[in-house]
């Protein structure tokens, strides 16, 4: 049976400061944990076999316990170089951990496996973010550091950096005009960058100045009048899909 000394390290792990300490994050539900498995240790695992429902409450983050929790050791993404130049997307003070989350997910997907963060950015190891993106996190690998310096290296090798601005050109106008290959996997002779910004202010100024293509989503019709903006990770989501097409 889990000891009480095991429940308090997970209860813990809800701090950051903590699971930056100790290097291990926590995770909940049988299908988040078995992909998280495939890219991380697993130290302890919880579930109503070595655990009593009240245990296991009082380790959740989640309103509605999930029934299983585990805790894994940090993997060195922070760390690592930035190897993969197909396409990367930099976000830059994207503080809500749902968003970040279902990013992380949405990258996943659209087969990008290195995203650029702002040290200001939500801690990819906070249990929400874990929680929402569903495993995914075991493929996507995450770089926490000044991104407008790291963007400034880019720029002078001449990658292409890609933000989004509510000032931007359309963004399909600009990707039908831009420049491709023959090949329907790499669509850019280059290797983009897509930036996203913060939620209320969006891309900071030090990041902005250094955007050479700054896109924008068109509403539909053009003239509506319609909501300022989209939601961080819905616009990540558009904007991925867009740049994949064939």
């Amino acid at each position: 049976m889990i000891t009480k000394a095991e429940v308090k390290l997970v209860r813990s792990l809800k701090e950051k400061k903590v699971r930056d300490e100790l290097g291990l994050f926590v995770a909940e539900g049988d299908k988040c944990i078995e992909e998280l498995k495939k890219g991380f240790e697993m130290v302890l695992y919880c579930d109503a076999t070595n655990a009593t429902p009240t245990e296991i409450e009082q380790m959740s983050a989640m309103r509605t316990p999930q029934g299983s929790i585990a805790v894994f050791r940090k993997g060195p993404n922070h760390q690592s170089p930035i190897t993969n130049h197909q396409l990367i997307l930099a976000l830059d003070g994207v503080q809500d951990p749902g968003n970040m989350g279902t990013i992380i997910r949405t990258a996943d997907w659209f087969g990008v496996r290195e995203i650029v963060c702002s040290k200001d950015t939500a801690d990819c190891y906070n249990p929400k973010v874990v929680q929402a993106t569903m495993g995914a996190l075991a493929r996507v690998r995450i770089h926490y550091m000044d991104v407008a310096k790291w963007l400034e290296g880019e720029k002078a090798k001449g990658q292409e950096i890609f933000g989004t601005l509510l000032e931007g050109r359309d963004m399909y106008e600009v990707l039908a005009n831009h420049r491709f290959t023959d090949s329907p996997i790499h669509r850019f002779t280059d290797s983009p960058i897509i930036v996203m910004g913060n939620e209320g202010k969006g891309i900071s100024p030090e990041v902005r100045k250094l955007i050479t293509c700054p896109i924008r989503i068109p509403s539909y019709p053009k003239d509506a009048e319609t909501s300022e903006s989209l939601n961080v990770a819905i616009a990540t989501a558009v904007v991925l899909a867009e740049f994949r097409r064939p």
